[in-house]
C-alpha cells in the first residue's frame, strides 16, 4: 500500500530501527525489492533518482509501475523522488503521485537552501507529500562516475533553525558517508550525529549507505538514523547476477527466468541483508 514517508519514518524512530531506501528502475528491481521486503515484513522505500533513472519516459514508468503494484503488497510502500534540485521537478513528482520528495539544496548557502526547501514544502504539502532535505553535503562520485565532490559535515547549530524554518519531514545529514563506491573505508562521525539528534527530533537520513561498514551503520541507527539510501551495492549485486546468468546459458534463446533469475537472486540477497542490518525486519 502506498504510504507517506513521514509516517514510515516516525514509526521507525519510535521503534529504534531504520528503513532501507533503494533507488530503482525497471520492473525487475521494483518487483524484487518489494517481494523481498514483504517476505521479511519490512516497509519499502523505492526511489527514483533524478538523472539516468528518470530520463526520457522514466518519470512515467517508475511512478506508474510503483503506484500500480503497491496496492498488491500489504506493507507500507513509499514512492520517493531522490535528489531533486529544481522546484519544477518537485511539482512534477507531486503530479505523478510520488508520496515523498527530496529537495537537495545542500550545495547552496544556508539561506538559499532554506528558501528552496521551504518552497518545495509548500508545493508538496498541498497533496500531503513528505519532503526530505539535506543540510551539510554528502559528496562522492556522481552517478556517471565522472565527478567527485567533497563532503561538508552537517553543523548541529544550523539544524534546529533549518527544520523550524522549512518544515521538512526528514533531514539528510552528512557525517562521513559518500555517494558511489568508497575510495577508502569511511569513519562516520558518530559524535556529530548525536549532536544533530539532540538539536531536533526530525527523522534523520544517511545518503551513501553502500559500502559503509556494518558496525558503523548500526551505531548510526542507534544514534537516530531512520532511513539509509542504497544504490551502488544493488548495482554491484545485479552485475554479479548478470555475469552468472551469461555464463550459465547453453541455448541461443534462453527463457527470461534463466536470464533474470540470477540477477533477482543477487539483488534480493543484498536487499535482505540491508533490512536485517537496519533492524527493519518484522516491523509490519
Amino acid at each position: 500500500m502506498l504510504s507517506n514517508l513521514k509516517d514510515v519514518l516516525k514509526k521507525a524512530q519510535a521503534g529504534g530501527y531504520a528503513v532501507p531506501a533503494f533507488d530503482c528502475v525497471e520492473d525487475l528491481m521494483v518487483r524484487t525489492i518489494l517481494e523481498t521486503c514483504e517476505s521479511l515484513r519490512a516497509p519499502a522505500i523505492l526511489m527514483g533518482l533524478i538523472g539516468p533513472d528518470l530520463e526520457g519516459r522514466g518519470w512515467n514508468y517508475v511512478s506508474g509501475l510503483v503506484r500500480a503494484v503497491a496496492a498488491g503488497h500489504d506493507i507500507p510502500v513509499v514512492l520517493h523522488l531522490d535528489h531533486a534540485q529544481k522546484l519544477e521537478d518537485i511539482q512534477r513528482a507531486v503530479d505523478l503521485g510520488f508520496t515523498s520528495v527530496m529537495i537537495d539544496g545542500s550545495s547552496l548557502p544556508f539561506a538559499e537552501n532554506v528558501r528552496l526547501t521551504r518552497a518545495a514544502v509548500d508545493i508538496a504539502a498541498r497533496q500531503g507529500v513528505s519532503v526530505e532535505a539535506e543540510l551539510g553535503h554528502v559528496g562522492g562520485l556522481d552517478l556517471e562516475s565522472t565527478t567527485h565532490a567533497e563532503s561538508v559535515l552537517t553543523d548541529p547549530e544550523e539544524v534546529r533553525r533549518f527544520v523550524a524554518e522549512t518544515g521538512v519531514s526528514a533531514l539528510a545529514v552528512s557525517i562521513g558517508t559518500s555517494h558511489g563506491i568508497y575510495r577508502s573505508q569511511p569513519t562516520l562521525n558518530q559524535q556529530r550525529l548525536s549532536e544533530i539528534r539532540a538539536a531536533s527530533d526530525v527523522p534523520l537520513v544517511l545518503h551513501g549507505g553502500s559500502g559503509t561498514p556494518d558496525d558503523q551503520i548500526q551505531e548510526s541507527v542507534r544514534r537516530g538514523v531512520t532511513k539509509l539510501n542504497i544504490y551502488a551495492d544493488n548495482r554491484i549485486a545485479m552485475c554479479r547476477g548478470l555475469r552468472e546468468a551469461a555464463a550459465a546459458q547453453t541455448r541461443p534463446d534462453p527463457l527470461p527466468r534463466d536470464l533474470f533469475g540470477p540477477v533477482r537472486q543477487r539483488l534480493s540477497e543484498v536487499v535482505s541483508a540491508k533490512i536485517q542490518l537496519l533492524f527493519a525486519a518484522q516491523r509490519v
